[in-house]
Protein backbone atom coordinates (compact mmCIF):
# COMPACT_ATOMS: atom_id res chain seq x y z
CA UNK A 1 0.00 0.00 0.00
CA UNK A 2 5.38 0.62 0.34
CA UNK A 3 4.46 0.20 -1.00
CA UNK A 4 7.74 1.28 -2.19
CA UNK A 5 8.86 3.80 -4.47
CA UNK A 6 10.24 0.07 -5.06
CA UNK A 7 12.72 -0.49 -2.65
CA UNK A 8 14.92 -2.99 -4.27
CA UNK A 9 18.74 -3.43 -4.90
CA UNK A 10 19.11 -4.33 -8.38
CA UNK A 11 20.55 -6.93 -10.24
CA UNK A 12 20.46 -7.78 -13.64
CA UNK A 13 18.17 -9.42 -16.48
CA UNK A 14 17.64 -9.21 -20.41
CA UNK A 15 15.89 -6.43 -21.34
CA UNK A 16 11.80 -6.92 -22.05
CA UNK A 17 10.76 -6.24 -25.21
CA UNK A 18 8.07 -3.29 -26.03
CA UNK A 19 5.54 -5.74 -27.18
CA UNK A 20 5.69 -7.82 -23.68
CA UNK A 21 6.53 -4.78 -21.43
CA UNK A 22 3.24 -3.32 -22.66
CA UNK A 23 1.35 -6.46 -22.24
CA UNK A 24 2.70 -6.96 -18.48
CA UNK A 25 1.95 -3.56 -17.93
CA UNK A 26 -1.39 -3.64 -18.65
CA UNK A 27 -1.99 -6.88 -16.73
CA UNK A 28 -0.28 -4.84 -13.65
CA UNK A 29 -2.58 -2.15 -13.59
CA UNK A 30 -5.79 -3.91 -13.92
CA UNK A 31 -5.30 -7.22 -11.62
CA UNK A 32 -4.60 -5.11 -8.31
CA UNK A 33 -7.20 -2.73 -7.34
CA UNK A 34 -8.26 -3.24 -3.01
CA UNK A 35 -6.16 -2.74 1.64
CA UNK A 36 -6.75 -0.56 4.15
CA UNK A 37 -7.52 3.23 3.63
CA UNK A 38 -4.21 5.14 3.34
CA UNK A 39 -2.67 2.12 1.68
CA UNK A 40 -1.04 2.38 -1.30
CA UNK A 41 0.37 -0.32 -3.67
CA UNK A 42 4.23 0.87 -3.40
CA UNK A 43 4.34 0.05 0.69
CA UNK A 44 5.70 -3.33 0.23
CA UNK A 45 9.41 -5.24 -1.24
CA UNK A 46 8.87 -7.85 -3.83
CA UNK A 47 12.27 -8.96 -3.90
CA UNK A 48 15.25 -8.27 -5.26
CA UNK A 49 15.12 -6.21 -8.21
CA UNK A 50 15.93 -8.00 -11.88
CA UNK A 51 16.38 -4.42 -13.50
CA UNK A 52 18.43 -4.20 -16.32
CA UNK A 53 19.77 -0.93 -17.57
CA UNK A 54 16.96 0.31 -19.79
CA UNK A 55 14.33 -0.21 -17.43
CA UNK A 56 13.03 3.26 -15.97
CA UNK A 57 9.39 2.31 -14.63
CA UNK A 58 7.88 0.22 -12.26
CA UNK A 59 4.74 -0.89 -11.46
CA UNK A 60 3.27 -1.82 -8.09
CA UNK A 61 -0.03 -3.44 -7.12
CA UNK A 62 -1.63 -4.63 -4.11
CA UNK A 63 -5.16 -6.64 -2.97
CA UNK A 64 -5.64 -6.93 0.96
CA UNK A 65 -8.85 -8.30 2.28
CA UNK A 66 -9.30 -8.72 5.96
CA UNK A 67 -12.01 -10.77 8.35
CA UNK A 68 -13.98 -7.11 9.13
CA UNK A 69 -15.21 -7.42 5.86
CA UNK A 70 -12.75 -4.50 4.08
CA UNK A 71 -11.42 -5.46 1.17
CA UNK A 72 -8.85 -2.45 -0.63
CA UNK A 73 -7.18 -2.27 -3.76
CA UNK A 74 -3.99 -0.45 -4.81
CA UNK A 75 -2.02 0.50 -7.51
CA UNK A 76 0.95 2.81 -8.66
CA UNK A 77 3.49 3.84 -10.82
CA UNK A 78 6.83 5.26 -10.17
CA UNK A 79 9.45 6.20 -12.90
CA UNK A 80 12.59 7.31 -13.20
CA UNK A 81 13.67 10.57 -14.58
CA UNK A 82 16.86 10.13 -15.53
CA UNK A 83 15.56 6.98 -17.11
CA UNK A 84 17.37 4.20 -14.81
CA UNK A 85 15.80 2.59 -11.89
CA UNK A 86 19.41 1.08 -10.69
CA UNK A 87 21.18 4.30 -10.58
CA UNK A 88 20.35 7.50 -8.15
CA UNK A 89 17.68 10.09 -9.31
CA UNK A 90 14.39 12.00 -9.24
CA UNK A 91 11.28 9.96 -9.40
CA UNK A 92 8.07 10.66 -9.55
CA UNK A 93 4.70 8.57 -9.00
CA UNK A 94 1.21 8.38 -9.98
CA UNK A 95 -0.77 6.39 -7.29
CA UNK A 96 -4.61 5.22 -6.84
CA UNK A 97 -6.55 3.46 -4.36
CA UNK A 98 -10.44 2.06 -3.79
CA UNK A 99 -11.74 -0.20 -1.34
CA UNK A 100 -15.11 -0.30 1.02
CA UNK A 101 -14.89 -1.47 4.69
CA UNK A 102 -17.88 -1.54 7.57
CA UNK A 103 -18.22 -1.01 11.28
CA UNK A 104 -20.98 -0.50 13.72
CA UNK A 105 -21.48 2.60 15.17
CA UNK A 106 -22.14 3.72 18.38
CA UNK A 107 -25.88 3.74 18.16
CA UNK A 108 -25.57 0.17 17.25
CA UNK A 109 -26.13 0.62 13.62
CA UNK A 110 -24.04 -0.69 10.69
CA UNK A 111 -22.22 1.45 8.48
CA UNK A 112 -21.13 0.41 4.94
CA UNK A 113 -18.01 2.94 3.89
CA UNK A 114 -16.94 3.01 0.65
CA UNK A 115 -13.24 4.96 -0.36
CA UNK A 116 -11.16 6.22 -3.01
CA UNK A 117 -8.04 8.44 -3.76
CA UNK A 118 -5.61 9.67 -5.92
CA UNK A 119 -2.33 10.88 -5.73
CA UNK A 120 0.69 12.37 -7.75
CA UNK A 121 4.04 12.61 -5.71
CA UNK A 122 7.51 13.77 -6.73
CA UNK A 123 11.02 12.89 -4.79
CA UNK A 124 14.51 11.73 -5.04
CA UNK A 125 15.99 7.98 -4.70
CA UNK A 126 19.45 7.24 -3.39
CA UNK A 127 20.68 3.99 -4.37
CA UNK A 128 23.78 2.20 -2.94
CA UNK A 129 25.51 -1.28 -3.44
CA UNK A 130 22.68 -3.05 -0.60
CA UNK A 131 20.46 -0.66 -0.06
CA UNK A 132 18.03 2.56 -1.19
CA UNK A 133 16.21 5.36 0.49
CA UNK A 134 13.42 7.24 -1.69
CA UNK A 135 11.60 10.09 -0.37
CA UNK A 136 8.33 11.52 -2.29
CA UNK A 137 5.44 14.38 -1.57
CA UNK A 138 2.58 15.47 -3.53
CA UNK A 139 -1.09 15.72 -3.40
CA UNK A 140 -3.93 13.62 -2.81
CA UNK A 141 -7.15 13.48 -3.37
CA UNK A 142 -9.53 11.96 -1.41
CA UNK A 143 -13.39 11.00 -1.01
CA UNK A 144 -15.14 8.44 1.64
CA UNK A 145 -18.68 8.03 1.13
CA UNK A 146 -21.31 6.18 4.15
CA UNK A 147 -23.93 4.18 3.86
CA UNK A 148 -25.55 6.11 6.85
CA UNK A 149 -24.76 9.45 8.37
CA UNK A 150 -22.63 8.58 11.57
CA UNK A 151 -21.84 11.97 14.08
CA UNK A 152 -19.29 10.07 15.63
CA UNK A 153 -17.46 9.38 12.26
CA UNK A 154 -15.71 12.82 11.29
CA UNK A 155 -13.75 10.94 7.46
CA UNK A 156 -16.44 11.40 5.20
CA UNK A 157 -17.06 13.67 2.02
CA UNK A 158 -13.84 14.77 -0.13
CA UNK A 159 -10.46 16.24 0.75
CA UNK A 160 -6.95 16.98 -0.79
CA UNK A 161 -4.31 17.10 0.77
CA UNK A 162 -0.49 17.01 0.86
CA UNK A 163 1.21 13.57 1.17
CA UNK A 164 4.47 12.66 2.11
CA UNK A 165 6.01 9.22 1.66
CA UNK A 166 9.56 7.22 2.85
CA UNK A 167 10.72 3.79 1.73
CA UNK A 168 13.37 1.96 2.65
CA UNK A 169 15.03 -1.19 1.76
CA UNK A 170 18.61 -2.92 2.31
CA UNK A 171 20.63 -6.07 2.54
CA UNK A 172 22.05 -6.57 5.72
CA UNK A 173 23.62 -9.70 4.69
CA UNK A 174 23.72 -12.20 1.49
CA UNK A 175 20.61 -14.26 3.10
CA UNK A 176 18.90 -11.31 4.96
CA UNK A 177 16.81 -7.71 3.54
CA UNK A 178 14.59 -5.33 5.39
CA UNK A 179 12.13 -2.82 4.43
CA UNK A 180 10.22 -0.01 5.36
CA UNK A 181 7.82 2.19 3.97
CA UNK A 182 5.28 4.98 5.81
CA UNK A 183 2.97 7.72 4.46
CA UNK A 184 1.30 10.69 6.10
CA UNK A 185 -1.68 12.61 4.40
CA UNK A 186 -3.10 15.76 6.31
CA UNK A 187 -6.61 13.77 4.15
CA UNK A 188 -8.02 13.28 7.80
CA UNK A 189 -4.71 13.10 9.41
CA UNK A 190 -4.12 9.37 7.55
CA UNK A 191 -1.06 7.34 8.45
CA UNK A 192 0.67 3.99 7.29
CA UNK A 193 3.64 2.06 8.04
CA UNK A 194 4.59 -1.41 6.93
CA UNK A 195 7.94 -3.27 8.22
CA UNK A 196 9.28 -6.55 6.58
CA UNK A 197 12.35 -9.02 7.81
CA UNK A 198 12.86 -11.68 5.43
CA UNK A 199 15.96 -14.67 5.80
CA UNK A 200 16.55 -15.88 2.29
CA UNK A 201 15.03 -19.60 1.23
CA UNK A 202 15.37 -19.50 -2.27
CA UNK A 203 17.22 -17.84 -5.32
CA UNK A 204 15.28 -14.89 -4.62
CA UNK A 205 12.83 -15.75 -1.87
CA UNK A 206 12.27 -14.15 1.21
CA UNK A 207 10.31 -15.49 4.23
CA UNK A 208 10.11 -13.46 7.78
CA UNK A 209 8.12 -11.16 9.95
CA UNK A 210 6.02 -8.30 8.89
CA UNK A 211 4.12 -5.45 10.68
CA UNK A 212 1.79 -2.46 9.87
CA UNK A 213 0.44 0.66 11.96
CA UNK A 214 -2.02 2.68 9.86
CA UNK A 215 -4.98 5.12 11.10
CA UNK A 216 -6.60 8.16 10.71
CA UNK A 217 -9.15 10.93 12.27
CA UNK A 218 -11.33 7.86 13.11
CA UNK A 219 -9.60 4.38 12.82
CA UNK A 220 -6.65 3.14 14.38
CA UNK A 221 -4.72 -0.36 13.75
CA UNK A 222 -1.90 -2.34 13.80
CA UNK A 223 -1.26 -6.15 12.29
CA UNK A 224 1.17 -8.58 12.56
CA UNK A 225 1.95 -11.16 10.29
CA UNK A 226 4.30 -13.45 8.21
CA UNK A 227 5.49 -13.04 4.74
CA UNK A 228 6.71 -14.52 1.52
CA UNK A 229 8.47 -12.38 -1.24
CA UNK A 230 10.14 -12.65 -4.17
CA UNK A 231 8.10 -15.05 -6.16
CA UNK A 232 9.33 -14.50 -9.37
CA UNK A 233 6.20 -15.11 -11.93
CA UNK A 234 8.02 -14.44 -15.31
CA UNK A 235 8.93 -10.93 -15.52
CA UNK A 236 6.68 -10.40 -12.36
CA UNK A 237 7.14 -10.51 -9.11
CA UNK A 238 4.66 -11.72 -6.41
CA UNK A 239 4.31 -11.46 -2.32
CA UNK A 240 2.01 -13.20 0.08
CA UNK A 241 1.36 -12.59 3.84
CA UNK A 242 -1.15 -12.94 6.25
CA UNK A 243 -1.71 -12.62 10.33
CA UNK A 244 -3.60 -10.93 12.80
CA UNK A 245 -4.86 -7.18 12.88
CA UNK A 246 -6.56 -5.08 15.82
CA UNK A 247 -8.73 -2.63 15.03
CA UNK A 248 -9.63 -0.19 17.48
CA UNK A 249 -13.27 -0.06 16.58
CA UNK A 250 -13.85 -3.85 15.52
CA UNK A 251 -10.87 -5.49 17.67
CA UNK A 252 -9.50 -8.49 16.40
CA UNK A 253 -9.68 -10.09 13.17
CA UNK A 254 -7.40 -11.70 10.59
CA UNK A 255 -6.03 -10.45 7.03
CA UNK A 256 -4.03 -11.55 4.08
CA UNK A 257 -2.64 -9.15 1.02
CA UNK A 258 -1.14 -10.41 -2.62
CA UNK A 259 1.29 -8.15 -3.99
CA UNK A 260 2.76 -7.76 -7.53
CA UNK A 261 5.11 -5.91 -9.50
CA UNK A 262 6.53 -5.55 -12.87
CA UNK A 263 9.11 -2.88 -14.13
CA UNK A 264 9.97 -1.95 -17.38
Amino acid sequence: MLCCAYPCVPKTRPAMGRRHAAGYLALALVLPCFGPPAAMAADWYKGPARAASDEWIVTDGSVTVTSHGSVFASTGVTAALNGKLQQSGARVRVEAMAGSYGYTNDAGAHVNGRQVEGGALIGYEWIWREARLAGLVGLSVRNTTLSITDPGNPVVGTSVGVKGSLDFYTRPTDRTMVSAHGSFSSNDMAYYTRFKAGYRIGSNLFVGPEAYIMGNDFYSQWRLGVHLTGLQMGPLQAGLSAGYLHDREQKGGAYGTFDLRAQF
